[in-house]
């Protein structure tokens, strides 16, 4: 659970710092609904930039940003709704945009979540420790800017195969960057590095480990789960016509979306995406890939397995080629000639790696379930092109100019080809099996308890009291804030 118990002296602290420093915390209810954020907050934000370094830049992180990077305010939730031009499924396919969020990817959202209720209960003190962001990608550059608009100091740590954009950009916000060996699905490394850091520094630094932190699941599951709802209610969706709700499993953070989803539409389905090189759920399996930012070889303590209706692989050769037919001129002249639309092609840098990965799930799930006209699969953008641009260098030096003839390809055998393999459908002990597998990470490495495993899967009451939090957080945010004397 998410630990909101009162240290009355620390949170002093935390408050007169951000007292010192005009730093007022954004409540959950504030993200879900910008109308709420006081008129005096939101003209401030018309002058500035939607990635600078300044605490005003807590009250965008929602869904609901006006989509420009200087100034603007908000508006309906971002979102685009994927042509069956493109994708070759009867069903529509919809995609939250997470480019539209502050440092470029949704991640920053989830820090919050885990930053601000330690923050205002007490627990972390942001005068003394440092926050330590263990990731494969977003969720370290979302930490490190949170903590820089909190005013604490950070430490980002991922994998040293990473793209070039994310250390970069990390070495100008975060106070220390580690880069532990492997690539996206080297996640036990980045475990151990946390381990070392609090052997050797006590409790000076705070971990947050976005695999096993409650508020990753709570913000997505109210905010991001809402912000799909309101989408499929202002396109006058019935309910049941909504399919189900497709995301990789990554952290288990933005998936949580699904369990708020379900909630509203009974009948959809929560999908699991990940990589054919590391089919964790699908087949225990293991191995390294390139689809970055959705960790593997594991399961996430966070992760409501029971509520997990479908395991779905992508190969990563597919997101790569379908990256560079998004991104390269003979790509895009080839899919203007096949009569995509041209303002969504305008779009198309709206994808990273990982929404090119949850578009290609999308596709499997509907022809899996041959879904119709009507009917509606939601899925998520997580980050945007903008944070790969060093892959496509890359893909130049090692394989030469993207021609007509590689945009044909991959358009026919990396989108339309996607068919029923590498999916299942899972039952009560298929879901059983892979929360099981909880149990070589959590309770033999990480110190978690078998009383803690089987809560999670016996007690049909257990995620919905970590749900039932909101609530409380925002009273204490809002009780915090009212210390700082700033609103």
């Amino acid at each position: 659970m998410i630990d909101l118990k009162l240290h009355k002296e620390i949170r002093e602290k935390n408050a007169r710092r951000c007292k010192e420093r005009s730093i007022i915390l954004p409540t959950f209810a504030e993200m879900k609904n910008p109308g709420r954020i006081p008129v005096s907050i939101r003209d401030t934000l018309k002058e500035l930039g939607l990635w600078e370094v300044d605490p005003r830049n807590l009250f965008r992180i929602t869904w609901k940003n006006e989509p420009t990077e200087q100034g603007g305010t908000f508006g309906p939730v971002n979102y685009i709704e994927i042509p069956r031009e493109l994708t070759g499924i009867k069903a529509r396919l919809f995609a939250l945009v997470g480019k539209w969020f502050p440092t470029g990817a949704h991640k920053v959202g989830a820090t919050y979540g885990c930053l601000a209720p330690t923050l205002v209960s007490g627990s972390f003190d942001a005068t003394r420790q440092k926050a330590v962001w263990p990731s494969t990608g977003n969720y370290c550059r979302g930490g490190a800017y949170n903590s820089a608009l909190l005013a604490c100091d950070s430490v980002a740590i991922l994998p040293e195969e990473m793209s070039r954009e994310r250390f970069d950009w990390l070495k100008n916000v975060a106070g220390e960057v580690i880069a532990t060996p492997g690539c996206e699905s080297n996640v036990k490394e980045i475990f151990d590095k946390c381990h070392e850091l609090e052997a050797e520094r006590g409790d000076g630094v705070v971990i947050f480990n976005q695999f096993s932190e409650f508020g990753n699941y709570l913000w997505h599951y109210e905010i991001t789960g809402s912000a799909i709802e309101e989408v499929l209610q202002s396109q006058g969706i019935a309910a049941e016509d909504y399919a189900g709700f497709v995301s990789s499993t990554g952290s288990a953070g933005t998936i949580a979306a699904g369990d708020y989803l379900k909630q509203a539409y009974p009948e959809s389905k929560i999908v699991a995406a990940e990589a054919l090189q590391c089919p964790t759920l699908l087949r225990n399996g293991f191995g390294g890939h390139r689809i970055e930012g959705i960790g593997d070889k594991h399961v996430p303590w966070i992760h409501n397995v029971r509520n997990t209706d479908m395991v779905i692989a992508v190969d990563d050769n597919d997101c790569m080629d379908l990256f560079r037919l998004f991104n390269e001129a003979k790509g895009m002249d080839f899919l203007d000639r096949r009569g995509i639309d041209e303002q969504f092609l305008s779009r198309l840098e709206l994808f990273g790696l990982s929404g090119i990965g949850n578009l290609l799930a999308s596709i499997k799930f509907a022809k899996y379930y041959e879904l119709d006209e009507d009917q509606v699969v939601f899925t998520v953008l997580t980050d945007s092109a903008e944070l790969y641009s060093s892959r496509i260098r890359e893909m130049h030096e090692q394989r030469g100019s993207f021609t007509d003839a590689d945009s044909a390809a991959a358009y026919h055998g990396s989108m339309l080809k996607q068919g029923l393999d590498s999916v299942a459908e899972l039952g009560y002990y298929e879901r059983l099996r892979i929360h099981n597998l909880k149990y070589y990470t959590w309770i033999e490495q990480q110190g978690k308890t078998i009383d803690q495993l089987q809560a999670q899967w016996y007690d049909r009451n257990w995620w919905k009291r970590i749900q039932a939090m909101v609530p409380e957080i925002d009273t204490m945010i809002e009780e915090f804030n009212e210390l700082t004397g700033l609103k």
